[in-house]
């Protein structure tokens, strides 16, 4: 009988030649199980998916009642949706009153599709700026202000008027001009390595999109949700985006992400042309009752007031010798090793170790600390224990 990682790899479309190709049957919490009952530790999060980690029993509540209702009816915004109703509401209760108005689709790619378009419509204009070392999807118009050549040169031509800054270079920030629609960025690089802003650097680039007509969009599909100790991490920073990009864990585990505006800004999709953006599946009123549920959680028991506590306590933990430098804000972490090929060492044996990590696109010499928010002391002292444990075995 063909094994079901023989049907994975030969009829699956791959995105690596190397896939981790464990099979996992059920989750719970940070533990992923396998059908022989063997579990992992997950520190991925699914890429800062799994906030609330896995099988949250309000969320898993949230999306059973929502089947016995109803599933798909219509395209996206003509009917009235009572589970979508309910999470803007509630996303429109923590955000500013700038940022009111809120188009749901389907993933951070769709969403960063749609912000591109709603600038170029708000301001008239072609160009956009974006970063080196940024990450923003792998669609075509995500892949073209993706912030690495050699993930964009197999798929040219892209879509011209891109140009491209070093983030933290206060210096550079005279090339956003009159022609510029909109500055896209990553409040903290991700695929960077975790990189933080630096000297006022996020307030300067507001200031500078202000003084140019600029839109300011902040791409918070990582660190949106609680992730690094704030719902939103323009919230620590003290920068307010033009336009906010949500995905990832916005779903609670279901695909979910959206863009959000002003309302005159997102009202101009409307007409000239009419369906400016649309989506069929965007908002899937499943999605939304279990992002709805997860906000909920997320919120209610104050579960993000603790996220920075845990990543100090992370910080505090993880100390060897082989580790440069371990970088990052609330449970958004990057750990660099003196080593630059120690990392994909230590991705590749933490299986047999019980635990999942995972690289950064653009930061080979780093691994990614990312575990659900709920993640408890005792299992945060556990994980560290066993992660110094393979960083000694592998260096």
């Amino acid at each position: 009988m063909t094994s079901h990682k023989q049907l994975f790899l030969k009829h699956f479309g791959q995105t690596s030649v190397n896939p981790i190709a464990i099979e996992i049957e059920k989750a719970r919490g940070i533990y992923l199980f396998t059908p022989s009952g063997k579990k992992y530790i997950d520190l991925i999060s699914g890429v800062c998916v799994s906030n609330l980690g896995h099988n949250h029993p309000k969320v898993i509540k949230a999306v059973k009642d929502q089947v016995d209702k109803h599933l798909h009816l219509m395209v996206y915004g003509e009917l009235i949706q009572k589970s979508q109703i309910d999470l803007v509401k509630l996303l429109n209760d923590n955000l500013p009153s700038t940022l009111n108005s809120i188009y749901l689709v389907n993933s951070g790619s769709e969403a960063v599709e749609g912000a591109m378009k709603l600038a170029k419509r708000v301001t008239g204009r072609h160009e956009i700026v974006a970063f080196k070392k940024s990450y923003h999807g792998s669609t075509h118009g995500a892949l073209s202000i993706l912030g690495d050549e050699s993930y964009k040169d197999a798929f040219r031509p892209l879509i011209p008027s891109i140009r491209f800054l070093e983030f933290n270079r206060k210096d550079q920030l005279d090339q956003i001009g009159s022609e510029t629609a909109c500055v896209i960025v990553e409040p903290v690089q991700g695929e960077a390595g975790v990189i933080m802003p630096v000297n006022g650097f996020l307030s300067e680039l507001r200031e500078r999109c202000l003084q140019t007509g600029t839109l300011l969009v902040f791409d918070e599909v990582q660190t949106g949700l609680g992730r690094t100790g704030a719902l939103f991490a323009f919230e620590q920073f003290k920068v307010l985006p033009d336009i906010l990009v949500l995905a990832k864990a916005l779903g609670g585990g279901m695909p979910l992400g959206a863009f959000i505006s002003s309302s005159e800004n997102m009202s101009q999709l409307k007409t000239n042309p009419p369906l400016g953006h649309i989506t069929t599946f965007g908002g899937h009123p499943v999605s939304c009752a279990s992002a709805y549920a997860a906000l909920q959680v997320l919120i209610e028991e104050k579960i993000i007031t603790d996220v920075v506590r845990k990543g100090k306590l992370f910080k505090k933990l993880m100390h060897h010798q082989a580790i440069r430098e371990l970088r990052g804000l609330g449970l958004f972490l990057a750990v660099e090793l003196k080593d630059p090929d120690h990392a994909e060492r230590l991705i590749e044996h933490s299986p047999r170790k019980g635990f999942l990590i995972d690289s950064f696109l653009f930061r080979s010499d780093s691994f990614r600390i990312a575990p659900p928010l709920n993640i408890s002391d005792e299992e945060i002292r556990m994980v560290s224990k066993r992660l110094l444990k393979l960083i000694e075995e592998t260096h």
